[in-house]
């Protein structure tokens, strides 16, 4: 009996991430073992098995080489907007869009704690993981500028609180992405161990409290006004905050800064 032929349309995506984990394996065991600065991207390659130019074909840089999954998760982060139920609350979907990040995490425990520690020791490859973080947060922000309750943001208990329509949106995302890392990082100090998607949704649960009326669900996130678009492209928040702070007073501090930005 003949056995079904597998369509090589999702083989193709398969076999790119595989590649990349292996690649991001050797870099990982190389930066450990011989450094960071000392490690070459020729090394790297061969360890993997395979040429330099495969290499460029997967990563621009070595820094870029530890974090193979970031492009497909972020992918799928985008898929959950798109499809998200009309009666969802806005806030409610890019929750769910986060989440594919934890997943990622999640899925290969020893591996993203080792991660996480190496990243602690090289300031090169901490930059490239806010830069990956960053473009979670703009996806969230283009979203939520398409959402809005006019007469929340407004007038929030009859009164002009001066939040506009883009700070609210920025606001919102920074305390999705900040509750998510927050989670995700006393997770992975704890050495990948706990049921953190409860802990995460207790954190979510923060948020909604603070940003949940001010979107409201069944609107199209086109026709964004240009400059809010602008400010989501090109500006990243930077916030220092205590890892071990509540998640209510790291939400305050977001708001705070971007304020006073």
């Amino acid at each position: 009996m003949s056995q079904p032929v597998e369509s090589a349309r999702p083989h193709v995506p398969n076999q790119r991430l595989k590649m990349r984990r292996e690649l991001a394996a050797a870099a990982m065991e190389l930066f450990a073992t011989k450094g960071y600065e000392e490690t070459t991207v020729d090394e790297i390659a061969a360890a993997a098995g395979v040429a330099r130019r495969t290499f460029f074909r997967h990563f621009r840089s070595k820094e870029e080489a530890i974090f193979p999954d970031h492009d497909d998760t972020l992918e799928r982060a985008k898929a959950v907007l798109d499809a998200a139920p009309a009666h969802e609350n806005p806030l409610d979907t890019v929750c769910r869009g986060i989440k594919e990040v934890l997943k990622m995490y999640a899925a290969s425990p020893a591996v993203s704690v080792e991660r996480y520690k190496l990243t602690r020791k090289v300031p090169t490859l901490r930059e490239r993981e806010i830069a990956s973080v960053a473009r979670y947060e703009r996806l969230f922000t283009r979203y939520l500028l398409g959402h809005f309750d006019e007469t929340a943001v407004s007038h929030r208990d009859g009164e002009d609180d001066g939040l506009d329509e883009p700070l609210l949106a920025e606001v919102a995302a920074s305390a999705v992405v900040t509750a998510h890392n927050h989670v995700l990082r006393r997770w992975l100090r704890a050495g990948g161990k706990g049921d953190v998607e409860a802990q995460l949704d207790r954190a979510f649960a923060i948020v909604r409290r603070t940003f949940g009326t001010g979107f409201v669900a069944g609107r199209a996130a086109a026709g964004a006004p240009p400059a809010a678009t602008a400010r989501a492209e090109n500006e990243v928040l930077v916030t220092v905050a205590r890892t071990d702070a509540p998640l209510d007073q790291v939400m305050r501090t977001i708001e705070q800064a971007l304020r006073r930005g």
